[in-house]
């Protein structure tokens, strides 16, 4: 059982059962998009304590939830699973996902920081093909490499920007797929 000493927040009960199995962890349930009565107080506590990780279906309710704690409780840290690997039985979330793609995911936390402000524009993700037409997949590999989730260009701009990725580290990645 691998240890994860910050709380884990997860959308549902099957979450939990299924990280449970593998994981040594405390983990908040949101109960899936009826986070109306989620304690955002206890877990700005939580987030100055112990630290806490997001983990949510890699879909847009999932992103939809993620994006409603990060912008309430600053200081989450995130963990993305691949949506191609989180597929059973025509469900896509984390208790389809498998084991070694949560591990990966958990290996791979990145921290967003609203105070960092990297100077990538549009025009740069143009210039690269990674926004525009025909970029879908250079965009998909360029996420997955920096851990951010896969998602569209004004997300993606905003969340490399908030890591503080530099057009060097961009045009890196591009060139080297």
């Amino acid at each position: 059982m691998k240890k994860i000493n910050e709380v884990l927040i997860v959308e549902g009960k099957s979450d939990k059962q299924f990280l449970e199995t593998f994981l040594d962890a405390d983990f908040l349930i949101c109960n899936g998009s009826a986070i109306d009565g989620f304690d955002y107080e206890y877990l700005s506590t939580i987030v100055k304590t112990r630290g806490a990780i997001i983990l949510t279906d890699p879909d847009y309710p999932g992103q939809k939830i993620r994006n409603e704690i990060d912008s309430k409780v600053p200081g989450c840290k995130h963990a993305f699973v691949r949506k191609e690997v989180s597929i059973k039985h025509h469900k896509v979330g984390v208790a389809e996902s498998t084991k070694e793609e949560v591990l990966f995911a958990l290996e791979n936390v990145v921290s967003f920081d609203k105070h960092i402000n990297g100077n990538l524009t549009l025009n740069d993700l143009l210039d690269l093909n990674v926004a525009g037409s025909n970029s879908k997949n250079i965009k998909k590999i360029v996420c997955e490499h920096f851990h951010i989730g896969v998602c569209n260009t004004k997300t993606m701009l905003k969340r490399l920007n908030m890591l503080g990725i530099t057009k060097t580290e961009l045009e890196k990645c591009v060139h080297d797929m």
